[in-house]
């Protein structure tokens, strides 16, 4: 059997990236955990965005969950670049004036960003809630698709700079209030699918009253008094078009309040299942069948509900390895007072909570969450936790122990089964508290570290350039695909006892599409990668020297 190494071991060199975990993980000093710094440098990157969601006395819940941003190499120029979802003017729902584009800017290199919206022809149409992006068609340049109420739209890229809105000849429906959504290739056969989360019933003229009338205070309708929908999956046909395969799949059979969407291969039968996060209602697991079908098993699985047995606002979801046994873990963010979702995956379709044995539940509880991810920041071999903190309510003080705007959190994960808040360590802009909503990683400054950027309701974009001390070492690898699933995602990679996935489903509404990324500690050459793509062609790689974006290509079967 392999020697699992200490994060002590892997720190000095070692390969193996192993940990044990008991019943509560405790947490090292602060002093022995690898620093996390970011800097906002949003305003000198000329990101001038602000999500506008035209709050208004009525005060409708569609205005509290747009912000959703997709991370994508829309050029092909090796720099990732921004898109923002935006709201629209209501009680219209139209893009009335230019701030209530969506917003695509270009990365120019070196932390500098250009607004191309109108050359690219992405300002959109609608009351925009969140983004996909990723490479439906096959043809090497990443596509990206809207979620909005009732309004969703699918670009093709063309490349050169320009998208073609293709929504309604690739059979794209337009007919529910759509909040997020994810590419997955569910069947194998090389073509990307859509999974697109609808949240519920809605129309501007449903006025229902909500809040103290005695004392004329208005706030948001609790989820409740919303019917939920099912969501939409579409399969791709491979020339362009799709179609809704949604009662033939059993996914119509499943009504939630749809909020986000992961992708994992949960149970290692080479079939990618997806996790839907719901609003006040039990999660939903779909594990795949490998027929076409899915059946759902949240309950069953353990990640349909708390170990209280309650239903929570959940919100964003990340689902891949934070514990470093190989198999993708999830998280999950919702309001104060509910704690974030840790779901340990223990093998065998099974996961438990481990939102208190990790710590997260303490430190959570006051938080309310919306994008999140596990990423390594420091390059300590280990996934770290960032989540975009904000209220649902923006007066919610009137009503609760807790604020409508709050900061950012990071947690360092340290290796033990434990995640400490070093939000306060992270640097004096990431305490500044904002309406948060999305949230999506990339290395946009190619310095090997994952920097993050966020949108706010009626605040300033924030841009933040991982600026940790630690020259840990790192590889970053875009896998190409054969002639189908070009940019491989559902391709599982291994290093050691880490593991990542080829995703773009990241967080709320959002989508980080821009590689696999893994912190190496100490380790300057790395002894073996694995790749298993979606294929099912497995590849490893030999001898590889850190410190490098690598580029792999699918070997033939």
């Amino acid at each position: 059997m392999a020697k699992t190494l200490t994060r002590r071991e892997l720190l000095s060199g070692g390969l193996g990236l192993g940990m044990a975990l008991g019943g509560s993980g405790f947490p090292l000093a602060k002093s022995s955990l690898s620093p996390i710094r970011f800097r906002n440098v949003a305003q000198a990157a000329g990101l001038g965005f602000t999500v506008h969601n035209h709050p208004t006395p009525q005060k409708h819940l569609i205005e509290t969950m747009t912000g959703g941003i997709a991370v994508f190499d829309y050029n092909q120029d090796g720099l990732p670049d921004i898109f923002f979802a935006n709201g629209a003017q209501l009680p219209s729902m139209a893009k009335s004036e230019p701030k209530y584009f969506n917003r695509l800017y270009r990365n120019d290199g070196g932390m500098r960003f250009t607004d191309v919206t109108a050359e690219a022809g992405v300002a959109g149409r609608g009351y925009s809630m969140g983004a996909a992006a990723a490479d439906y068609d096959n043809d090497g340049q990443v596509d990206l698709f809207v979620a909005g109420v009732f309004r969703n739209l699918l670009y093709r890229n063309l490349g050169h700079g320009r998208f073609e809105d293709v929504t309604e000849k690739a059979g794209i429906k337009s007919d529910k209030w759509s909040v997020a959504a994810g590419w997955f290739d569910y069947d194998n056969d090389g073509w990307l699918d859509l999974y697109v989360v609808n949240y519920a019933q809605f129309s501007m003229d449903d006025n229902r009253f909500c809040g103290d009338r005695d004392r004329n205070i208005r706030t948001y309708c609790h989820p409740r008094y919303f019917e939920g929908l099912s969501g939409t999956l579409y399969r791709n046909r491979g020339d362009g078009t799709f179609e809704d395969v949604t009662v033939k799949s059993g996914i119509a059979r499943h009504i939630g309040r749809g909020m986000s969407v992961a992708f994992a291969d949960y149970d290692g039968d080479g079939f990618m299942d997806a996790f839907v996060t719901n609003d006040n209602q039990p999660n939903f697991l779909f594990r795949n069948r490998g027929n076409g079908t899915f059946e759902e098993v949240g309950l069953l699985s353990g990640v349909a509900l708390t170990d209280n047995g309650e239903p929570v606002s959940s919100m964003g979801v990340d689902f891949r390895d934070y514990d470093n046994d190989g198999r993708p873990d999830l998280i999950v963010t919702d309001l104060a007072n509910e704690t974030f979702q840790l779901f340990r995956n223990i093998g065998k379709g099974m996961f438990e909570d481990a939102s208190y044995p990790s710590g997260l539940a303490t430190l959570t509880a006051p938080l309310s969450g919306w994008g999140d991810g596990f990423v390594d920041f420091n390059n300590d071999g280990w996934k770290d936790l960032f989540t975009a903190d904000s209220h649902v309510d923006n007066n919610v003080s009137l009503f609760e122990a807790t604020q409508y705007k709050q900061p950012n959190t990071v947690f360092a994960n340290d290796g033990h089964g434990a995640f400490l808040n070093v939000s306060r360590q992270a640097g004096a802009d990431f305490q500044i508290p904002q309406a948060h909503r999305g949230v999506a990683f990339a290395d946009f400054n190619r310095d090997g570290k994952v920097d993050a950027v966020t949108s706010s309701l009626r605040g300033p974009a924030e841009l933040w350039q991982n600026v940790s001390p630690d020259a840990h070492h790192w590889i970053i690898l875009k896998l190409v695909g054969r002639k189908s699933n070009r940019d491989g995602i559902g391709a599982t990679v291994r290093i050691g006892n880490q593991a990542n996935l080829m995703t773009s489903a990241v967080g709320y509404a959002s989508s980080s599409h821009f590689g696999v990324h893994f912190g190496l500690g100490n380790v300057q050459k790395i002894d073996r990668i694995e790749i298993r793509w979606p294929s099912g062609v497995e590849q490893v790689l030999r001898g590889v020297s850190a410190d490098q974006f690598l580029e792999v290509r699918e070997p033939a079967a």
